[in-house]
């Protein structure tokens, strides 16, 4: 393994990274993406605003009326100190009932504009023109169907149908789609071109951290099939990682199904770490271990990433008197993004490796270290989420890079946890994207955490 602070190492980091970031796309924004760029600059800055706007949105699908949405808007800006003259006009809109409507439906427009920016469709079947224009352009993609928890059986059954045929419909639709040399294979082999991401907390009502082996079982009966369904369409099946709560069932669930027979010899299929728990450095040893020691192929893919519930576990933790389980500060948990990263790229071939930032330090580094390691860029994935991450993309896919754009499919309602997760992500003054827009120097966006 390369020293972090090899001074080649950080030299190929500032090369690539400035590469890249000059590779960015220059073309001038859709004028509605504008608007929410703007909109979550401000929120960025105002606290109150912040909490304003996500407010509206989480309480968008449950409104009635436009009346009823336009209310809520007034009521949440009222809490807004030393408003804008634009937000006042919006509070005075608001008392009559012309202007409510107006002020209602502008604001379900915003909030639906914002969500279309993330989520792709509202089915896989509705979300095939965006996956092969990413084809197209380059990108490969990874569908999630949004839906968090489920609370009974008939909810994770729905669930498991929906996968089902999630699968059927990707499988039959890319098929036909033009070949993309860059996308379909690696060292090891070929990669198949459909992808889909499933959560263990969606396919059973039972994950109880006091109980494992419960809801263990009872979503391996869904996930089974799944996986079975997966090998015979060629297709990827990906296990997302969610709360802490479901992190060691979700690992034991997918060594003990990958290792049974009839699965030993497909399909592809992944988890995700997450670089933000204190713990990832031990999860990941785990994870190599296993991989090490199984004959199974292919090789398991391992997604790392930042994490994404940050703020549910430092709540939770705090509420019950615990030491959060995420690191705290920024630079600490990109610290270990980097050191995760350098240890599954020397782990391969036993693993494949895809990481996932839009942090362009974080990337040239990922890129960097796997070029002085001797590897090629076919054996290095680097992932995105839609929406978020759309510039970045397309500088990797010009580059000739391997490049996965993560698309989240459903309805708003099912989206909600998804949506407000990339609001924090994208609001946070401490994050990558906002420093970017902001103008911070490339020489401090590349410097070492």
């Amino acid at each position: 393994m390369q020293a972090a602070s090899d001074p080649a190492l950080e030299q190929a980091v500032r090369e690539i990274g400035r590469e890249l970031h000059a590779a960015l796309p220059s073309r001038p924004r859709h004028p509605v993406r504008a608007l929410d760029d703007k909109a979550m600059e401000l929120a960025s800055r105002d606290a109150e605003l912040r909490a304003a706007l996500f407010r509206l949105v989480d309480v968008t699908p449950a409104c009635r009326s436009l009346d009823d949405l336009a209310g809520h808007l007034a009521g949440y800006l009222e809490e807004v100190d030393g408003r804008s003259q634009s937000l006042d006009a919006a509070m005075r809109a608001a008392r009559s009932a012309a202007g409510r409507r107006a002020l209602g439906a502008a604001a379900a427009t915003g909030v639906r504009h914002m969500a279309h920016r993330f989520i792709v469709g509202d089915s896989p079947q509705a979300a095939l023109g965006v996956l092969r224009r990413l084809w197209d352009a380059g990108a490969a993609s990874s569908v999630d169907l949004l839906g968090e928890a489920t609370v009974t059986s008939a909810e994770a059954d729905r669930y498991a149908t929906r996968c089902h045929e999630a699968l059927e419909t990707l499988a039959a639709a890319t098929r036909s789609w033009p070949e993309q040399p860059a996308l379909e294979a690696d060292s090891v082999g070929p990669l198949p071109r459909v992808n889909l991401s499933v959560k263990v907390s969606a396919l059973t009502p039972l994950m109880r951290p006091e109980a494992p082996e419960v809801g263990r079982e009872d979503a391996a009966g869904r996930m089974r099939p799944l996986l079975l369904r997966a090998r015979e369409l060629h297709a990827h099946l990906h296990i997302d990682m969610e709360s802490l709560d479901a992190l060691e069932t979700t690992l034991d669930l997918v060594g003990e199904l990958l290792e049974e027979d009839e699965l030993r010899d497909g399909p592809s299929a992944g988890v995700v770490l997450q670089a933000y728990l204190r713990e990832s450095p031990e999860q990941l040893e785990r994870l190599l271990d296993w991989a090490g020691q199984s004959p199974r192929q292919p090789p398991l893919t391992v997604r790392l990433v930042k994490g994404a519930y940050w703020d549910h576990e430092v709540v939770e933790a705090r509420q019950h008197g615990w030491k959060p389980p995420v690191f705290e500060l920024k630079a600490e948990s990109d610290r270990n993004f980097e050191q995760l990263t350098r240890r599954l790229l020397d782990a391969r071939p036993a693993v494949r490796v895809a990481v996932a930032s839009h942090n362009l330090r974080s990337v040239a580094h990922a890129i960097a270290y796997n070029r002085l390691a001797g590897g090629e860029d076919r054996d290095l994935e680097l992932q995105v989420l839609r929406g978020l991450g759309d510039d970045l993309q397309h500088a990797l896919a010009d580059q000739g890079l391997r490049v996965r754009a993560y698309c989240p499919v459903g309805d708003l309602v099912a989206g909600m946890a998804y949506l407000v997760r990339r609001l924090l992500e994208n609001t946070s003054n401490d994050s990558f994207l906002g420093e970017m827009g902001r103008g911070t120097p490339i020489e401090e966006l590349l410097a070492a955490p």
